[in-house]
């Protein structure tokens, strides 16, 4: 079953683990994990960034009985404890990729204090060029530029402080919201991301999307 969830995060809220507790707790007859036959089978991510919000995330849970969609979400909302708010439910075919796999692109909105840089460009106009560079600085002081084009599909003004990017998977990769910014901004991005954003800005993925094979794009 994919499930589509909100996580009502406080700052603590490891997701992976409330996901488990959640469906352990659920009463579904829930296949076993691998690593321990006591845990459920489930696909979860692709997981954010600490530095990242999401109106939907997603889930795959791999059931042992047959269980209607609507039987799931209940007992799954019954047993969040509060923590996760289930906003869909579907059953999927067993060979079906998993959403890890089977996202092609992103949408993220970013909000903060854009009018407070000196942007000789609108964020359109700049994404717009044929190469757009990304300079990345090691903890040794060396600088690497790359081409960050081909991972942005789209980009939207939505008002002064507030803009909203299509992001592409490029053979297999992903590039953060916050990398695309900092180039936008002209901010150097460090090597080494585990623990890095762009300070005072909001990130928030809308949601996943898998890509027909005329380029239409579909949410997930």
């Amino acid at each position: 079953m994919r499930v589509v969830f909100r996580a009502l995060k406080n700052g603590t809220t490891n997701v992976f683990k409330a996901v488990r507790e959640m469906i352990l707790h659920s009463g579904l007859p829930f296949e076993p994990a691998k690593i321990n036959k006591q845990w459920p089978r489930f696909s979860y991510g692709p997981s954010l960034s600490v530095h990242q919000q999401a109106l939907r995330e997603y889930v795959d849970v791999y059931l042992s009985a047959l269980v209607p969609a609507e039987e799931v979400q209940r007992k799954l909302e019954e047993a969040s404890a509060g923590e996760l708010v289930i906003l869909n439910v579907q059953r999927v075919p067993y060979a079906m990729p998993s959403v890890q796999n089977l996202a092609a692109a992103a949408i993220y909105s970013v909000e903060g204090p854009f009018a407070s840089f000196a942007l000789e460009q609108t964020v359109e106009n700049y994404f717009n060029a044929p190469r757009v560079e990304a300079v990345y600085r090691s903890e040794s002081g060396l600088a690497l530029s790359k081409n960050i084009k081909p991972y942005v599909l789209q980009v939207q003004t939505l008002c002064a402080d507030k803009i909203r990017l299509t992001l592409a998977c490029a053979e297999g990769k992903w590039i953060s919201p916050q990398e695309v910014v900092a180039s936008y901004l002209g901010m150097e991005i460090p090597a080494q991301q585990e623990d890095w954003t762009v300070e005072g800005f909001i990130f928030v993925r809308e949601g996943l999307y898998w890509q027909d094979s005329q380029g239409a794009l579909y949410l997930i």
